[in-house]
């Protein structure tokens, strides 16, 4: 399966969603998935393809209707659903899950994955399984695999950053997150943080300089109008857990747990796939809307980091436990 840019601007009609089909009789268990995505993001395209799969091998017992692009609420409600019952299954933000775990946005430390090889090891391994056991004392349950939401990057409308100095009084909108400001501050940035529905008018009035985001987001939010120059800092990783509700999945017999969980992960690493694919036509496409790509290393933004305090700061934050097992993953950071 092909995902491309224009697929992905295609809009709510490109795929039909199971919650509109006719069904000839009603499944034992018809439960909501809701996510913050477009319909035509690879995340929406691969669940469509696992709830179909699911409905299938089940023989209609589990449908799954999807509810993508923020159609059930912002992912604070749709968290509060999830957790109440009101949904079954929703995709969220390990750094925005932080607010109910502080441990899901560990994976989201800054420089911490040098690419994507060393992200799936972890998040496939010891570092996934870490954060999965303290979502789950939540009463929520997490897939095994998570899906990929991309690395971020910098975006600047007055020059490339090369290094950390770069970035010295450098006005940067950042999500709404302790973490992203901590950062950007240990990087003696001036962090603004801006609802993200605000960021192209902040840009374009110069309140900020930049900001940071997936080249997807970067493209389809469309700035390049606003933004010249797109620095491929890698600053921060970030995905998307898959979340049951704990009442309704205890619900589903065991044989059916199974077959859900199996297709839910078997689509979370297609979507992986699609992501990386996606990324590298995003930027050749945003070459050719003007944007000057530059390569930055990591280390100079490391060290500053380090002497500022940051990784220390936040392995008293995560605790002993949970920062051995990232820089098991990750080498020495703090």
């Amino acid at each position: 399966m092909k995902i491309t840019r224009r697929a992905l601007l295609a809009g709510a009609g490109a795929i039909a969603l199971p919650a509109r089909y006719a069904r000839a009789q009603a499944a034992e268990f018809s439960y909501k998935y809701a996510n913050n995505l477009p319909v035509a993001h690879p995340m929406n395209q691969r669940a469509k393809e696992m709830a179909d799969a699911i409905r299938s091998e089940s023989k209609g017992r589990v449908d799954i209707q999807i509810f993508p692009n923020n159609q059930l609420g912002s992912d604070t409600d749709m968290l509060s659903q999830v957790r109440s019952g009101g949904i079954e299954f929703f995709t969220l933000s390990g750094l925005i899950l932080s607010t109910l775990v502080p441990a899901a946005s560990i994976t989201g430390i800054g420089f911490a994955f040098n690419d994507y090889d060393a992200v799936w090891k972890a998040l496939d391994g010891d570092l996934g399984a870490y954060v999965r056991k303290e979502i789950a004392k939540s009463g929520l349950v997490p897939m095994e695999r998570i899906w990929d939401n991309g690395f971020r990057q910098i975006t600047s409308s007055s020059k490339p950053i090369n290094s950390a100095e770069d970035l010295k009084g450098f006005k940067i909108r950042v999500p709404v997150s302790p973490l992203w400001t901590s950062m950007f501050k240990a990087l003696d940035a001036s962090p603004t943080s801006i609802n993200f529905s605000e960021v192209y008018s902040a840009l374009q009035s110069k309140v900020v300089d930049g900001q940071e985001n997936p080249l997807a987001i970067i493209s389809t939010a469309k700035l390049y109008e606003v933004q010249k120059y797109c620095s491929l800092t890698n600053h921060m990783w970030d995905g998307f857990w898959f979340l049951a509700n704990g009442k309704a999945w205890e619900r589903l017999p065991e044989d059916l747990r199974g077959v859900v969980s199996r297709h839910v992960n078997a689509a979370g690493l297609k979507e992986r796939t699609d992501v990386a694919a996606l990324n590298a036509t995003v930027q050749k496409d945003l070459v050719a809307k003007g944007m000057i790509f530059n390569s930055p290393k990591a280390d100079s933004f490391r060290d500053h980091m380090r002497k500022a305090g940051f990784y220390a700061e936040w392995k008293g934050k995560f605790g002993d436990e949970a920062w051995a097992i990232l820089e098991r993953n990750t080498g020495k950071l703090a």
